[in-house]
């Protein structure tokens, strides 16, 4: 039996992560612990050389991981696939999503838009700029802190519209979520996990990696709102 393997993931992924690692346990009888935090953080622990066995986050940060030595070149797996969902306060007017002029028409309608600082974060933003509102949102975005979900902004009442991972949404009490993106600008991230450099424990991290990219994790992905990579 080794030891427990030591983990690190952005808030993406937590509740899935958290159901994978606890079927593996089950599975293999090793033991699992995956730190959740936010993916900038994550990834700048993981650059550092903290001691984790395991890293998990978008899978273009993993592959920058890897070419400065902090995670094993070649050992990423592509685990899930993660569409952004549009939240607003639990009993708001739900305003139409549906298509791309209408999300357009509802982000400028809204008196306060909330986005993450994920990779899906810097998309929105790209997507407010190609679409030529991104002067007239100033003033009016807001980015949750890393490791806050969007949607505890939205539930406070703090912002009105919020983009977030659905993954990080359908988990919260005290929003409504009215819809995914529309499928012309939806925002996909592929998260991956990959065998970090000070990990002593490669094989044990191998095989759950190799468990949590099987056809055994589908389920527990589509339950946490998520797609198979």
């Amino acid at each position: 039996m080794t030891a427990t393997l030591k983990g690190i993931s952005s808030m993406a992924t937590r509740q899935v992560l958290n159901e994978l690692a606890r079927a593996w346990e089950q599975r293999s009888g090793q033991a699992v612990d995956v730190e959740s935090v936010g993916g900038v953080d994550a990834a700048k622990r993981v650059a550092a050389g903290e001691a984790f066995d395991v890293v998990f986050l978008a899978a273009d940060a993993i592959d920058k991981l890897a070419a400065g030595g902090s995670v094993v070149p070649g050992t990423r797996v592509d685990l899930v696939d993660s569409g952004v969902a549009i939240a607003v306060r639990a009993g708001a007017p739900r305003p139409d999503v549906s298509s791309e002029e209408a999300l357009k028409r509802a982000v400028l309608a809204a008196p306060t838009v909330g986005y993450s600082t994920g990779p899906s974060g810097v998309a929105l933003v790209k997507l407010f700029e190609r679409w030529g509102i991104a002067q007239e949102l100033q003033g009016r975005l807001v980015q949750a802190q890393p490791g806050i979900p969007v949607g505890a902004l939205v539930a406070r009442g703090d912002v009105a519209l919020g983009f977030q991972q659905l993954s990080e949404l359908i988990h919260l009490e005290g929003i409504d979520v009215i819809g995914p993106m529309p499928a012309a600008v939806q925002i996909t991230t592929t998260f991956s996990g990959a065998l970090c450099a000070t990990s002593k424990n490669a094989e044990a991290v191998n095989a759950m990696l190799a468990f949590m990219a099987s056809p055994d994790a589908e389920a527990a992905k589509r339950r946490n709102g998520m797609d198979p990579a």
